[in-house]
């Protein structure tokens, strides 16, 4: 781990900023594969581990959607969230996200919204603050940060949240309820990344397989909703870290809700003369 948090410093400050944006959220509270394959399972038939581990292609057929994510964590005994809102492209794997970061334990701060956007192996963030100028993006590849970018961001990547699932060891059917008004069929287990960096996208190989590395335990416990076209509506993932500064394990719980399938989504990526260059500044 320190080695590898040395080699992010050395990036163009983007990993610094990008691991920043949860660690300082964390020291604040603590106060310092093809789509063709059958739908099995999706009412409880079947065999639950085959069919989470193709839920991401079933998003793939789907094309589009919203997203709402909502991020908890667990450190120096106050829990704090952060929230985010938008949209996904799975097929193209671009989403735009605006995040919001909590207040300051005391309520004095308020952080201004970070608008990011999610990109085949990079992560864009404006408004990111630490001396970068507003009207310039941080430009972060997200296989050269500790998690992947499942939590880094401060919001799992949708489409990573349902690559994981790729990686489902044990799984079980509890059944069925609703979800924003979906009918959906519940599903609880517990998937490995490891696994699931084997038999990802071309795109978020290299990211799972870092989280995997990065990671207090490469096993991810979860609980996940899909529909009745087997598309994921909810899930839940249960993270652990190490927090580099204090080194103590760090409980994230990431929840990432997906709905209006079919939504418009335009995601322009910045240009690279809107990508900030310079050094950023460790929060």
């Amino acid at each position: 781990m320190g080695q590898r948090q040395g080699e992010h410093r050395r990036t163009v400050g983007g990993a610094v900023v990008a691991a920043g944006l949860v660690a300082c959220v964390c020291a604040g509270a603590a106060g310092c594969s093809g789509s063709g394959a059958a739908v099995e399972g999706v009412r409880g038939a079947g065999d639950p581990v085959r069919t989470l581990r193709h839920a991401a292609d079933r998003l793939v057929d789907a094309g589009t959607s919203k997203a709402r994510t909502s991020m908890e964590m667990a450190a120096g005994g106050t829990r704090v969230t952060i929230r985010g809102q938008g949209v996904y492209d799975y097929r193209r794997q671009l989403g735009r996200l605006k995040v919001v970061l909590p207040q300051d334990p005391a309520g004095e701060t308020e952080h201004r919204p970070i608008t990011e956007l999610l990109a085949p192996g990079a992560l864009f963030m404006k408004n990111r603050g630490a001396g970068v100028p507003a009207d310039k993006w941080v430009r972060v590849e997200t296989a050269t940060i500790s998690d992947g970018n499942l939590v880094t961001g401060g919001a799992t990547d949708p489409f990573a949240a349902a690559e994981l699932l790729r990686g489902t060891r044990t799984a079980t059917y509890v059944g069925e309820t609703e979800v924003a008004g979906a009918e959906v069929r519940h599903y609880r287990g517990v998937a490995d990344l490891a696994v699931a960096a084997k038999d990802a996208s071309d795109s978020g190989r290299k990211s799972l397989a870092a989280a995997a590395e990065g990671f207090a335990t490469a096993r991810v416990p979860f609980d996940v909703y899909l529909d009745d076209e087997g598309r994921i509506r909810k899930v839940r993932h249960r993270f652990s870290f190490v927090n580099g500064q204090r080194k103590s394990a760090v409980a994230v719980a990431s929840t990432t809700l997906l709905y209006d399938f079919g939504a418009p989504v335009d995601v322009r990526l910045p240009a690279a003369g809107d990508i900030f260059a310079g050094r950023i500044a460790e929060e």
